[in-house]
């Protein structure tokens, strides 16, 4: 019926555990059957599809963005999320990773008025001049050499049983778009993600400050995906703490373990509950030091 094949993935608990809810889910009669109108599958992004280490890929373009706003109004500058920008708080964006509500309401709402009344081609078009000179920090590759192969394997993998997929991401939605289709093959209309509110202003659509439904952390990814598919996830996979509601509200989860030091990162922050939640439910691990033999694109 389809391809099962794994290259980059060792043989493993992980790897069999995956490969066969995908198959059996797709036997009528088993006990594992997914009717196919339910088979949607849902990834996180920054560290599940690509690296997050040591910032995620959009953090620069953010705070570039809101660095240059404080430099043509400075009154803001003892506001968060200014006053962090200003005083190099990494402390802050912990508490973003952490999912903070005061913190993520800060930046939130600093974002939306960032681009406020921004068309969304200049957006694009802003997000796509930045994702073309941005280098990873420590291997100097650009974005697209960050996606890991053994995720793009199991995109096939599950397109070949009936499976729909989606990107749930607390990253924006509007920049994961301008390169999904190229770098990850994924439509347009998959990708889940923060974003503004738009009115129409001469024929145009440009965004308002008004955020669009809850910020894709935690409890707002399972609402967003709701949202968007009508369905919850059969299956899902994510990498840390913001991603356990998610991986609660499927049927089967893959939890990435980033243990790799040399040809990945080895990293424990705001993944604690994700990985005590694995171990009490069950949860499928994959480690990408053992479970995958090829980790970049």
């Amino acid at each position: 019926m389809g391809t099962t094949s794994l290259g980059s993935w060792n043989d493993g608990a992980a790897t069999r555990a995956s490969v066969d809810f995908v198959t059996s889910a797709a036997v009528e009669g088993s006990p594992g059957f997914v009717a196919p109108m339910d088979r949607v599958a849902v990834l996180g992004n920054d560290g599940t599809l690509w690296v997050e280490k040591p910032t995620p890929v959009q953090r620069a373009f953010v705070l570039g963005k809101l660095a240059a706003r404080l430099e043509a109004d400075p009154s803001p500058a003892r506001e968060r999320p200014y006053r962090a920008i200003v005083d190099r708080d990494e402390s802050y964006f912990r508490a973003l990773n952490e999912q903070d509500p005061d913190a993520v309401a800060s930046m939130v709402e600093a974002i939306g008025s960032a681009w406020e009344g921004t068309t969304l081609a200049r957006y694009e078009a802003e997000a796509a001049r930045y994702l073309e000179s941005w280098r990873h920090e420590r291997s100097g590759v650009p974005y697209s050499g960050l996606v890991h192969q053994p995720v793009l394997e199991l995109f096939d993998c599950l397109r070949a049983y009936g499976w729909r997929l989606f990107v749930c991401s607390g990253g924006g939605r509007d920049f994961m778009r301008v390169i999904c289709e190229d770098t990850w093959g994924l439509p347009r209309e998959n990708v889940i993600g923060p974003a503004p509110e738009f009115a129409h202003r001469d024929g145009a659509p440009v965004r308002r400050a008004t955020p669009h439904g809850p910020v894709a952390l935690g409890p707002g990814k399972p609402e967003d995906v709701l949202a968007r598919t009508g369905r919850l996830p059969a299956f899902a996979a994510g990498n840390d703490d913001v991603d356990v509601e998610l991986l609660r509200s499927a049927r089967f989860a893959l939890l990435v373990v980033h243990d790799d030091v040399v040809r990945e990162y080895a990293c424990t922050d705001c993944a604690e509950r994700a990985r005590a939640t694995a171990e009490r439910s069950g949860w499928t691990t994959v480690g990408v030091k053992d479970d995958w033999n090829v980790v970049l694109k």
